[in-house]
Parts: C-alpha cells; sequence; structure tokens
C-alpha cells in the first residue's frame, strides 16, 4: 500500500518539486493550494508520469475553518497520513520596520505561522491516533541568521524554528517525527512575491551566482524522510556553495563587468 503525503503551497517552486520527488517515490499526494488551475495541472502530470492518486484541495491555510473542514471531510482512505510537508509559505516587501507595511506583516504572519499551526494540527492529530507519521517544516536560513530589513519575516522563519522544537518534544511519546529544513538562497516565485511582481528587482537578487533550485531542495526533504523509523533528521541547513550565511553571498563578476577588463 502506497505511503500519502500532504503537501502545501503545492502549486510553484518548492512544494511543486517536493510533490514531483515524492511521487516518483511511489507516493500518493494531498496537495493544497490557492491556484486550482494549477493544482489540476499538476494532479494530471503526476498520475499520467507516476501513476499515482492525487487530490488536490483549493483552500487558503490561512482561514482556519477551511482547514479544518478540508481535512475533516478526506475519505477515510486519505486520512492514514505518513508525511506532511509544511512548504506554504512567503515573504512580503523588504523595507525597515519603521517603513513596513502592516497588510505585509499581517500575510506572512497568517500565512508563515498560523497557516502552518492550523493544518499542523489536524493532520498531527491523525497522525497520534495511528502514532505514526513525520512532519516536515520547510523553514529558512532566516529563521536563524536575521538579516537588515528582514524583520517580521526572519521573525516569522524563527516562530517556525522554535514551533519544531515545540512539536518534537509533544510528538515524541506518539511517535510522530518532527523535522525542519531550512534553505539560504533558492531560486523560485519567492523573490517575485517578495517584491509584489517586480521581476527586474527579484532577478537581481541571485545575479553572479548560482543558487538553490527547488529541486535541490526536494531532494534534501526526500533524505529526510526516508530514513529508517528509528532515524530522525532534526534539522538541516541547506545553503548555496556561494552563500555563507543570510548575508554574505560570493557573487562572480559578469564578463562585461570592469573588473573583468583586461586592459585595467
Amino acid at each position: 500500500m502506497k505511503k500519502i503525503a500532504v503537501v502545501t503551497g503545492a502549486t510553484s517552486g518548492i512544494g511543486k518539486a517536493v510533490a514531483q520527488v515524492l511521487a516518483a517515490q511511489q507516493f500518493n499526494l494531498i496537495l493544497t493550494g490557492r491556484r486550482k488551475e494549477r493544482l489540476d495541472a499538476l494532479k494530471a502530470e503526476l498520475g499520467r508520469k507516476y501513476k499515482c492518486d492525487v487530490l488536490p484541495l483549493c483552500f487558503d491555510i490561512r482561514d482556519r475553518e477551511a482547514t479544518e473542514q478540508m481535512i475533516a471531510s478526506l475519505p477515510a482512505v486519505w486520512k492514514k497520513i505518513d508525511v506532511l510537508v509544511n512548504n506554504a509559505g512567503l515573504s512580503a516587501g523588504l523595507e525597515p520596520l519603521h517603513e513596513g507595511n502592516p497588510d505585509d506583516w499581517n500575510q506572512m504572519i497568517d500565512t508563515n505561522i498560523k497557516g502552518l499551526l492550523h493544518i499542523s494540527r489536524v493532520v498531527s492529530a491523525l497522525m497520534v491516533e495511528r502514532r505514526s507519521g513525520h512532519i516536515v517544516h520547510i523553514s529558512s536560513i532566516a529563521g536563524r541568521d536575521v538579516y537588515p530589513r528582514g524583520n517580521v519575516y526572519c521573525a516569522t522563519k524563527a516562530a517556525v524554528d522554535a514551533l519544531t522544537l515545540g512539536m518534537r518534544m509533544d510528538l515524541l511519546p506518539h511517535g510522530v517525527k518532527v523535522s525542519s529544513i531550512a534553505p539560504g538562497m533558492v531560486e523560485t516565485e519567492f523573490s517575485l512575491v517578495r517584491f509584489k511582481g517586480n521581476q527586474e528587482r527579484a532577478a537581481r537578487v541571485y545575479e553572479h551566482m548560482t543558487p538553490l533550485s527547488a529541486a535541490d531542495v526536494a531532494d534534501a526533504l526526500w533524505y529526510v524522510v526516508s530514513r529508517p523509523a528509528h532515524v530522525c533528521v532534526q534539522d538541516m541547513l541547506l545553503m548555496p556553495s556561494a552563500q555563507a550565511n543570510a548575508t554574505q553571498v560570493h557573487r562572480m563578476p559578469s564578463p562585461e563587468s570592469p573588473m573583468n577588463d583586461s586592459s585595467k
């Protein structure tokens, strides 16, 4: 019988890559997101390519009632969830706190913290009942290493790290593992969302260096969830080779840069 995984924020980036990796490893999938057309397209792709069952659930995890209702209404066979990947999250804005937009703050807090809590509460209860399961949070280097203008986003990811520790202790007697993967720079829609669709500004984040890809993070996640039952990879920090911490990135100059002009 195939295992079942829930992946939140599965319509793009890391979530989509995680869904693809788990499907390739013969998981059946419950995929959540707010963009129905993308969920339906991913269901068709994974079902065709990997012959797995995919249940797309289109709702906003910021909405506690909707989250509880969606999980409660699952058919009994789909409630035997083995893995929950809390991937849904975002960053909005990059301003110093005194210039920050409170609407951006609420969006990050409601998604990155409350959304994670909403779905973890209901899925962990199912795991406790079965005395088996694995919850993996996709956190961030930002939760460990605060950077200028990152204020509220960094705070939300620090909260994810604290929740990881707390949930691990709470769920320990019930046979449920809790892990965290904290990536550094990953080239996805992250910066495009942060800068509200400004493609030029988003592209500059990854200039002259090689960031992680969503597939890199998904590969790390598969390592974490594929360990034997007696092994728990509790925390993983995953960084591009060109990044030392949240603020130090080694960028190679472009060929057009004056630094590469051999005549000088």
